[in-house]
């Protein structure tokens, strides 16, 4: 390519933080739940990189022809990969789309098309590097980037004939506006928070904090595993009543402390009782999971844990939770999946 932006270029990271920066250096976007993506055009050329520097562009064909539709032949974009269903944000749907067949890849890109939300711009249609000028004067370039190419549809629902995949996220440098878009239902995975006064940190944690909405739920112990060379509790997995009253394995939690280790395992083992899950149970073995982990133990349905976690997807906690505390006075049938369900306003409605 003969961008002023190499495609091994490393985007700009954030530092978790606890809460929303507050002054007038600050800029407010929202974090939105998919893919990270820097997306290259360089004439009929176009090449999209994640965050990690792997290569997305043959999972995102039609993102591909997107940016190739756009009247600017050559650009740098930041911005985030995201599939709307039903109003929510499905990485699940996303996460489909790393998969070996074109075809198959193909087919979902027509089902589930995706959403390129545009944050940043670090090189324009002239080719001029922008990286080095301030948040400031990029957010600038970027909206009237966004006017001439992508029509402005930050502004609302796109018009019949613009190009619906790419859009512009929008900002704000009033914290009240972003303390609202944190409490927005679904599709926000927090806000992120931008020094507007520094250059493009490229690589680095300065300059970008991320504030995620952290979310709690009381879960039955349904089952446990093992650590792999010890005869010691490693994980407990995590279970919450369907609309049919069955238990449904959700999740697991793994972050025990050494020290309580023995005596949660006694504590477990006297309350082994098949078959800890009546709805969907533990199971499908991952590329990273042994035969010995894969085995489990089931429980009595008597534990009751609060948890921490951020995201709900597909019936399960897409990552592992945090323990809070056991929750004795809670009665286990009352650990429904009425505790995960979101509020059903969109944050798509910001785009």
């Amino acid at each position: 390519m003969t961008l002023p932006v190499s495609t091994n270029y490393q985007p700009m990271e954030a530092l978790p933080a606890s809460e929303l920066p507050a002054g007038p250096q600050w800029s407010y976007e929202p974090k939105w739940d998919g893919f990270r993506c820097l997306a290259f055009r360089d004439g009929a050329r176009v090449d999209l990189q994640s965050k990690s520097g792997k290569p997305l562009t043959r999972y995102f064909p039609e993102l591909v022809l997107a940016l190739l539709a756009l009247p600017a032949k050559q650009f740098v974009l930041d911005g985030e990969i995201i599939i709307p269903v039903d109003g929510d944000l499905s990485f699940d749907d996303l996460l489909m789309r790393i998969h070996p067949a074109a075809s198959r890849i193909l087919k979902l890109s027509k089902s589930a098309p995706c959403v390129f939300i545009v944050f940043d711009l670090l090189a324009d249609e002239k080719g001029r590097a922008l990286a080095e000028r301030p948040l400031r004067d990029r957010r600038k370039e970027l909206e009237r980037f966004a006017s001439k190419f992508i029509r402005g549809q930050e502004a609302g629902p796109a018009e019949a004939g613009e190009n619906q995949t790419v859009r512009l996220s929008p900002t704000t440098h009033d914290v009240a506006v972003a303390r609202k878009w944190f409490h927005m239902g679904v599709g926000l995975d927090g806000i992120v928070a931008k020094r507007d006064d520094l250059p493009y940190q490229t690589g680095e944690r300065t300059g970008m904090q991320k504030i995620k909405k952290q979310r709690t739920a009381d879960c039955v112990v349904g089952g446990f595993r093992y650590l792999e060379k010890k005869p010691l509790v490693g994980s407990l997995l995590l279970g919450l009543f369907n609309a049919q009253g069955l238990l449904d394995h959700v999740g697991f939690c793994s972050s025990i402390h050494a020290e309580e280790r023995p005596a949660l395992t006694k504590k477990l083992e006297k309350l082994i009782k098949p078959p800890g899950f009546t709805g969907k149970a533990p199971g499908g073995q991952s590329r990273w999971s042994t035969k010995h982990s894969m085995e489990w133990e089931p429980l009595d349905n008597k534990l009751v844990a609060e948890v921490q976690f951020d995201h709900f997807t597909g019936g399960r906690f897409r990552h592992g939770t945090k323990f809070l505390r056991w929750r004795p006075e809670k009665a286990p049938r009352d650990c429904t999946m009425k505790q995960v369900e979101r509020e059903n306003r969109s944050a798509l409605v910001l785009l």
